[in-house]
């Protein structure tokens, strides 16, 4: 089993902190370790989130999210070339396989030149295939989380890879965040199993209450990859800092993993009581709150050229992968 620990912007843009993290993931058990390639120059305006948008009963019809203010917020959060290359060196110092997510098609020659080979693409990405397309002219190994997607943008992207012959996981996600273990719905990935044998979960819920149930009854249903957000700063130290786990829980998901199916399911019915309640639909529709964050997320990034924003699902993306694109001119 794969167990990813996602540092995302845990790090707070501190290089000594990330260094740290990973360590603490690899003695936690963890296989890969995971950051962010996001730079703010690549955010995207789009007018509509500049005030948000509610109606007269009070009801959220767009989210508040200020170009601005999101520029603001990430440009001290970057890890630059350097830092990507020596977070590398730490994960295969450390034991761990080094990954990133690509928010753009901007960033591929950026990180295929620090020949790691797996690399993720994040849920409201899924219908981007562009993206994923030259992710997989690029990687070994693409990984797809699935959240706040539909069935046909999840079927196209299975199309695509499997005509390619490319080796993905599809992982099951609720963008909720966090994530009500009763809106889990695990049996999600038994629909994912359709188009490849490689699915799992990437986990949002809350760390405080739930603690890792959720990856656990994942893996009693055989996901073979886990995802999750990780820190060793206090909750409170970051922005996904509720969501993310620690040393210890990597540790108990591990030993976890390594139980015999009779076993875990013994240790789900003494301790996980909201193991049925998890499993849930395969299908299902997208609730209100997962529509809103796909209508902000999709798009959230873009890939800038000639003055114009290209968004990674457009026919002409493939334009920001051109040598007078990544000249900058």
């Amino acid at each position: 089993m794969l167990l990813i620990a996602e540092f995302c912007q845990n790090h707070n843009g501190d290089f000594d902190t990330l260094h740290r993290m990973v360590d603490a993931a690899a003695e936690g058990g963890a296989t890969h370790g995971k950051i962010q390639t996001i730079f703010a120059d690549d955010v995207s305006f789009r007018p509509e989130f500049e005030e948000g948008e509610v109606a007269s009963d009070g009801r959220v019809l767009t989210i508040k999210r200020p170009f601005q203010a999101e520029m603001n917020r990430l440009r001290p959060l970057e890890l630059n070339y350097e830092e990507h290359r020596k977070f590398g060196d730490a994960c295969k110092a450390a034991g761990l396989k080094p990954m990133t997510t690509a928010f753009n098609l901007a960033v591929i020659p950026f990180i295929r030149e620090l020949g790691w080979k797996t690399v993720k693409v994040a849920s409201y990405d899924c219908g981007s295939l562009p993206l994923i397309g030259a992710l997989a002219d690029n990687f070994d190994d693409v990984m797809i989380s699935t959240g706040a997607s539909y069935d046909q943008e999840i079927e196209a992207a299975a199309a695509l890879l499997n005509g390619r012959k490319q080796r993905f996981s599809f992982l099951h996600c609720v963008t909720i965040y966090p994530t009500p273990l009763d809106q889990m719905n695990l049996a999600r990935m038994e629909y994912l199993r359709r188009f490849t044998p490689s699915v799992g979960l990437s986990d949002h819920s809350l760390v405080s209450r739930d603690g890792v149930k959720a990856a656990l009854a994942a893996i009693h249903l055989g996901a073979a990859v886990i995802e999750r957000h990780f820190t060793i700063l206090p909750p409170e130290a970051s922005r996904d800092g509720k969501v993310s786990i620690t040393r210890e829980h990597l540790r108990e998901i591990r030993e976890f993993a390594a139980l015999g199916k009779d076993e875990q399911a013994q240790y789900l019915k003494e301790h996980v009581p909201e193991f049925i309640s998890m499993i849930g639909h395969a299908q299902r529709a997208l609730s209100q709150d997962e529509l809103l964050n796909r209508a902000y997320y999709r798009g959230r990034f873009s890939n800038k050229v000639g003055g114009r924003q290209i968004f990674n699902w457009e026919p002409d993306a493939a334009q920001a992968l051109a040598p007078a694109a990544l000249a900058g001119e």
